[in-house]
């Protein structure tokens, strides 16, 4: 009787997938897909679907993942945008996130992130070191994470991400 409450070792261990190590693609966009992407952040679908059918599939997935869809978090970790995935991360608040960018010295990422989740050394420094499509991303960015977050709160959307 006693053998039942004896754990089997092998049967226990977890099998854990064995992790490949994916390049990083390179995410300097031009303005004017910037300011797409902030359009697709603000909720146009037909902009979102136009950067996935021209070329900027990344930028499709990484407004998916603000809106917290965990296939396109899932897509931009396995495709080479863990840099993107890591800065949405920062944005939640997710300080390991934060240092990974920094210990990767992706310092304008790290500053978006960290202004996202209000943090005002990092707005100041994205008013001096950023492009004004940046910030203007930052921005649009936090607007959508705040109503997430506000969304969360209230007992009457519970459950509704937008």
């Amino acid at each position: 009787m006693w053998n039942w409450f004896k754990k089997n070792k092998e049967k226990d261990k977890e099998i854990v997938p064995e992790m490949k190590a994916v390049p990083l693609k390179p995410i300097n966009f031009p303005a004017s897909i910037i300011l797409l992407w902030i359009k697709a952040i603000d909720g146009d679908k037909v902009v979102q679907l136009w950067l996935r059918e021209n070329g900027y599939e990344s930028l499709f997935h990484a407004t998916n993942a603000i809106y917290l869809i965990q296939d396109s978090r899932d897509w931009l970790m396995e495709n080479g945008y863990a840099h993107l995935m890591a800065m949405i991360n920062a944005a939640e608040g997710l300080v390991q996130a934060q240092q990974w960018l920094m210990a990767h010295k992706m310092e304008l990422l790290f500053h978006i992130g960290r202004a996202v989740d209000h943090e005002n050394d990092s707005w100041e420094w994205l008013g001096k070191n950023a492009t004004p499509d940046l910030f203007m991303l930052a921005k649009s960015i936090q607007f959508i994470k705040d109503k997430i977050e506000e969304n969360h709160r209230d007992i009457h959307s519970f459950g509704k991400d937008l």
